[in-house]
Formats: structure tokens, C-alpha cells, sequence
């Protein structure tokens, strides 16, 4: 971080709701010295999120999210996504609170163990929010049906699929959304070591 720097010169709301947005004006260091010319971003404020990919090591199976999503609608495509569990940490919430509180309110489902994935941002080119990515280990027997909470909108279709199921659905483009791609691709990597360790595979 040595030598590189910022200064806000100017912050003004733009609107404020259940998401901010802001206009800044700001300034920064250049790689080959000195500072930027001011220039203006718009900044969407999000507070931080969670997302987990709920796996059954012995089944071998994925639980996975089907619900119709606003920010698709431009894409020439269809709005209703193939995605994971996922929410925003509330306040006075962990984010291990909130993976637990979300895969019950959207999937219907306990988590038995949660493992840290990544923590990263998700679009930081305009918005803050900032992801804490966790694979929970689940008893996928039951598990299905319409999920939601009607008071916030929610349609959520639950289905539960075999891995390598859910791995076509990646490698043919049917799951559009990054954040169950990257889950999705971790799953891959490690899937042998949860099966032996959690799995009793051999």
C-alpha cells in the first residue's frame, strides 16, 4: 500500500433507500507519480454479504437456488437465475449467522458445518458490497419444493441435483450468475477431500 493513496474532494447522496447511492468525486495516486485529474464515480453502497454453496458429501448432490432476478432482465437472456443460498449480514449479525438464517429461510435447510471459501468483492468497478463466500455441508435428504420469505418477495424454487449435474449446468453457461460459478469451481477442486473427510468415501 506504500505510495498509493486517495482523497475524496466532494461526496453527494444521490438516493437513499433500501440500497445509497453516492456521487464522489475523488483523486488518486498514479503508478508513475503524482495524482490523478478529479474525476467522478458513482458508488452503489451495499452492506456486506453471504453466500454458501450447501453440498452433500455423501450424497454427492448440490442444493441449488432458482428465483427471478431484476438485474437479468437486460440481458437478452432469461431473468429467472440458478444461483445459491445467499443474503446480507444484517446488524449485530456474524456472517456465519446469516449463512445459517438464510439456508433455512431459503432452501429449507440446516447447515452441519460451515467452511470458509473466499471473501472477495463482487462488482468493486461501482459497488461496495463485499462477499464472504462458505461451503455448508448439508443432509440433502428431503430437501426441495418453493422456499422464501413472502413478506420479502421471495419465489424460490429448491431443487437438489448431483454434482457433476450441477458442474454441466456451469460448463454450458445455464448458471449465469458469479457467485454460484466461483462456489461452484472451489466445489470442484475440493469436492474428492469433503467426500473422504465428511463422505466416508475412500
Amino acid at each position: 500500500m506504500a505510495g498509493k493513496s486517495y482523497e475524496i474532494l466532494q461526496e453527494t447522496p444521490v438516493y437513499r433507500g433500501f440500497f445509497r447511492l453516492s456521487r464522489l468525486h475523488l483523486r488518486h495516486t498514479l503508478f508513475g507519480g503524482g495524482w490523478s485529474e478529479p474525476i467522478q464515480r458513482e458508488l452503489f453502497h451495499r452492506t456486506s454479504c453471504v453466500a454458501v454453496v450447501p453440498y452433500d458429501p455423501v450424497r454427492d448432490t448440490v442444493v441449488l437456488l432458482e428465483q427471478f432476478r431484476v438485474g437479468a432482465i437486460k440481458g437478452g437472456g432469461d431473468p429467472w437465475l440458478l444461483e445459491i443460498v445467499a443474503g446480507a449480514i444484517e446488524d449485530g449479525e456474524s456472517a456465519e449467522d446469516v449463512a445459517h438464517r438464510e439456508a433455512l429461510e431459503e432452501a429449507g435447510c440446516r447447515l452441519q458445518e460451515l467452511i470458509r471459501v473466499y471473501e472477495f468483492f463482487t462488482t468493486p468497478g461501482g459497488s461496495s458490497e463485499k462477499l464472504t463466500l462458505y461451503c455448508g455441508i448439508v443432509d440433502s435428504g428431503g430437501l426441495g419444493g418453493i422456499h422464501g420469505l413472502a413478506e420479502e418477495g421471495e419465489d424460490i424454487r429448491v431443487s437438489v441435483v448431483e454434482f457433476l449435474e450441477a458442474w454441466r449446468l456451469v460448463q454450458s453457461g445455464r448458471i449465469e450468475s458469479a457467485i454460484p460459478i466461483i462456489g461452484l469451481q472451489w466445489l470442484a477442486m475440493n469436492r474428492a477431500d469433503l467426500r473422504r473427510r465428511l463422505g466416508g468415501i475412500a
